[in-house]
This record gives C-alpha cells, structure tokens and sequence, in this order.
C-alpha cells in the first residue's frame, strides 16, 4: 500500500478560506496541516483520512480503496464531524479549540487554533529521566480540568499520550487529537485496531469496546505520567493482559518521588478497569490530596503571553 503520506494534500493548496502551509503531523487516521485562514492567522487543520480505508482520488478527492470499506468510511466521517461538533462547544484552556469544521474533497476537516510551544513528548526527550515532581503535578492538575469538561461532553479522548499533549509556551497543557472517531471505525473495522498506540491504550480497548468510560482515559493517563518518569511507553496492555511485567511505579521509583504520587499512577494503570479511579474529579482530587499544590490563576505576565500564542495544536 502506498505510504500515507503521498495522500497529504500539496503545499500552496487552497482549502476553502484556508491556504496549506504544510504536513506537521497525522498518522493512519488523519493528516494534520499548518494553515493561513483568510485573515492571514496560523490554524492547524485536521484532515479525516483513514490510511487502511481511503486513498487520494482525482481533483483532490477521497475515496475508499474498495467498496467493502465505503461503510466503515463513512460511518467514521459521520462521527468525526460530530466529534468537531461537541468540541468546538468546549470552551476551556486545558482543551484544543476547534474553531471550525466543514466538508470538501468527498471528507470532513477540522480547523483548530495552532499554538507554539511543545509536545510533551518532546519536553520528555529533553529532559531524559530527570522530570521534577512538581512540573508532573502541575501539568497533570491543569490538565485534568480540561479533561473532566471533556466527560462532561459525554465524550471520551481515547488517544491521551504525550505526543497528544501540546505545553504551551507559557507551560500550560493543552490535549489535543481526540480518537474518539479512530475507536468507531476500529470498532466497524477490526483490521484497524493497530491504531492504537502501544503502552497508552486501556485493556478494554484491545479486549471489549463496550466496557470503555472515563476510566479508559484514566488509564491512558496513568501511563503518560508512567512515561514522564520512565522516558518511554510503559508495557503494552494487551501483552500485559498474558504476562504482566511492568514494575509497580511505587517500586521503580522509590524514594526519588513520592510514594502516594507513584501509588496514584499504579492505580491507574491497574488491568481492571473497576479498580482504576473512576472519575477525572476522583483522580484529581487524589493528586491534590498529596501535595499543597494549588492552581492559582494566571499572573498578568501569563495573560499577556496566552494572549500573545493563544493559537492552538
């Protein structure tokens, strides 16, 4: 199969009111683009196109490979754009802000505000293994409360890692890339299940769709701050359905972290999905109940800087 990205629409393109930069991102769901809208602003557009299903047709069209994956297609393009739709009602700091969506070239895209600054995966590649507990609670604080507004939605994120977590330049988190639509067509399309990013994704999203809730991105936190500490993925959770061999946190880490810190990321890494927390506002409240930290309001310095980069990835 052609690689996925000779599907990526050319620099230059002229997409409805916005002009392509360039790629900057996507995998085999979505391509992601730097943009220009028509007021000359930076906006990240996400294109719906599922490499395992669709191909580039003529005049920029994009069509199902064969007639057995035109229902899968569409069914997710359905989903995607109602997607686009709750999210662009969710006005909170903590959550990508989707400014626009709309239909062209047989699919769906999704426009979002672009933001500098970094993914938390690159602030891990940076650091090595010597992230401060601080920066680790404050980040996951923060982003916790977008996240309860997120469930509050009725929808789930299902792709939480740390590539899919964007820290602003002034530090704020922002989580970006939800995979809700990703899981709909994995669930129609069980060749697509690969999608999933090992060490990230929950047991039940291997294992039963039907048991996914809150406590499946809880999971899939617990393994992002597992990653802050460790510089990489913990074991995949299908492999450790057979054989576990991931270590404890509370054993890995002892004595460089707090134990009740490295107690909470266990708990949400527990292959039962029943004795993970089970609510944002249940895994928030432990994570402050261990620390004095507060969540104070932004200074007038940071407003001025949220001002000055408030677009987001």
């Amino acid at each position: 199969m052609a690689s996925h990205s000779i599907y990526a629409l050319p620099n230059g393109y002229q997409l409805n009111d916005y002009r392509i930069v360039r790629k900057i991102g996507g995998g085999g769901f979505s391509l992601v683009y730097l943009a220009y809208d028509a007021k000359d602003q930076a906006v990240a557009i996400k294109e719906y196109l599922p490499a395992n299903l669709v191909k580039r047709g003529e005049n920029d069209a994009v069509v199902p490979i064969t007639e057995s994956n035109v229902q899968s297609f569409r069914y997710g393009m359905r989903f995607f754009f109602e997607e686009g739709r709750s999210l662009a009602r969710i006005l909170h700091p903590n959550v990508v802000r989707v400014e626009n969506f709309f239909r062209a070239n047989d699919t769906v895209y999704m426009v979002m505000r672009y933001e500098r600054g970094k993914t938390l995966q690159e602030y891990i590649r940076s650091h090595r293994t010597d992230i401060r507990e601080s920066f680790l609670r404050r980040i996951f604080a923060e982003l916790l409360n977008g996240l309860r507004q997120v469930h509050a939605q009725k929808l789930l994120h299902l792709d939480i890692k740390p590539s899919n977590i964007y820290i602003r330049m002034d530090g704020s988190p922002v989580l970006i890339d939800f995979g809700a639509a990703r899981q709909t067509i994995a669930i129609e399309q069980p060749k697509l299940m690969s999608m999933y990013t090992p060490g990230f994704a929950a047991p039940e999203q291997y294992t039963d769709p039907a048991l996914l809730g809150p406590w499946t991105d809880i999971y899939s936190i617990g393994a992002t701050m597992y990653a802050c500490l460790a510089g990489g993925a913990p074991n995949a959770a299908d492999t450790r359905l057979t054989n576990d061999k991931l270590i404890p946190a509370v054993r890995q880490w002892r004595g460089k972290y707090a134990q009740e810190m490295l107690a909470i990321i266990d708990s949400c890494l527990q292959l039962d999905h029943l004795a993970r927390p089970q609510s944002v506002f249940t895994l928030q409240k432990a994570i402050m109940e261990t620390t004095d930290l507060v969540i104070k309001p932004p200074t007038i310095l940071e407003s001025i800087r949220n001002t000055l980069y408030k677009d987001i990835f």
